[in-house]
């Protein structure tokens, strides 16, 4: 039996998602919070988790934490679903919407996982590429969704691997212009500052992603969706009932009960990506892109993947994005530490100078 003869043609058609698994000491290349939780509170946290009754099934949809993060988001509760991360949410979003002939548009280059949960849910994908300064092409957009108008467009604010927040006037136009949802992605908002959630009751079509993957607890997989009370009724339908394990659920409690303690953390790594933007620009032949998340993405005079190559003999892992066209040698470094950073310069400089 041919197993391919089962599968549908979008998955047959697709790669896998790819993760480097390199065991780097200097790991700056997912995006993380490089702090782990603070000492005086890891006690606190293992004693949260320890009490966790491993034995029963977590609160199906997580109505406890529900009305938290609702409170704190300034909604109702039946506008706030969680997730096993963000993207449990975007597939479940998709899958809701995929109705025969359905579109998803995306601005491209950005975050994978658009993609791969559309094309896995059978829809269709109109990629639209950013123009020369990495921001939305209204007139190519908008010409698409007059065309073919999109199920849902997902829009990355800050976008990743770019950093930059898209002009707020041309997501509020294509808010207004499109006829589906769309999903203005804030995985980054603690680096960002900036929100949409003051625009949630003027727009029917409006979704907000948000997460803690980004503020220390990636390992835990907690995201969070925010937007109409019709729209979640509907997304529960496709969510499974336990999708977010009880572990999870203590861990965002937790968050939630010293959220003081994490924002001083991303404060403090909005320092050093200060530091570690200024440093770079030093560096003959590297050009750093202006950012509003806790990465750099930056273009290099030199072959990237000889770059790439070098800083993982040397024990550090950034994320290489070096294809043809408009992200030839570009690259993405995460802020680390103050330690890592300068690692991070400091071997860079050596390849460079060699």
């Amino acid at each position: 039996m041919d197993i391919r003869s089962l599968i549908k043609e979008e998955l047959l058609a697709q790669k896998a998602y790819a993760v480097e698994n390199a065991a780097c000491p200097v790991k700056l290349d997912a995006n993380e919070n490089p702090l782990a939780i603070p000492g005086p509170l890891r006690e606190r946290f293992a004693a949260r988790l320890a009490s966790v009754s491993l034995n029963r099934y977590p609160e199906a949809g997580s109505p406890t934490l529900v009305a938290r993060f609702a409170k704190v988001f300034g909604v109702g509760g039946d506008q706030v679903a969680l997730g096993n991360g963000s993207d449990e949410l975007i597939q479940i979003l998709c899958t809701a919407v995929a109705r025969p002939g359905a579109e998803v548009m995306i601005p491209i280059p950005t975050f994978a996982m658009y993609r791969i949960a559309a094309r896995n849910a059978g829809l269709k994908v109109a990629a639209i590429p950013l123009d020369g300064e990495f921001d939305l092409d209204l007139a190519a957009m908008r010409e698409r969704i007059a065309a073919h108008p999109p199920a849902v467009t997902f829009l990355a604010w800050p976008n990743n691997p770019t950093g930059n927040c898209f002009r707020r006037d041309r997501i509020e136009a294509i808010l207004r212009e499109s006829p589906g949802i769309v999903v203005v992605d804030e995985a980054y908002f603690h680096f960002s500052g900036q929100t949409f959630l003051p625009l949630l009751g003027g727009h029917e079509n409006l979704v907000i992603l948000r997460t803690l993957s980004k503020v220390g607890f990636a390992a835990m997989r907690i995201g969070l969706l925010i937007g109409p009370s019709a729209l979640i009724h509907e997304l529960d339908k496709v969510r499974l009932p336990y999708n977010l394990n009880a572990m999870s659920q203590a861990a965002a409690g937790f968050y939630l009960d010293h959220e003081g303690t994490f924002l001083k953390q991303a404060e403090e790594i909005r320092r050093w990506r200060g530091e570690l933007f200024a440093a770079m620009k030093t560096i003959p032949g590297i050009h750093p892109r202006p950012t509003d998340a806790n990465f750099i993405f930056f273009h290099c005079d030199f072959d990237a993947d000889r770059v790439y190559t070098k800083l993982m003999e040397w024990g550090i892992l950034i994320k290489n994005f070096n294809t043809p066209g408009t992200m030839r040698n570009f690259m993405r470094v995460t802020v680390g530490t103050r330690e890592e950073n300068g690692r991070f310069i400091e071997v860079l400089q050596d390849i460079i100078a060699k």
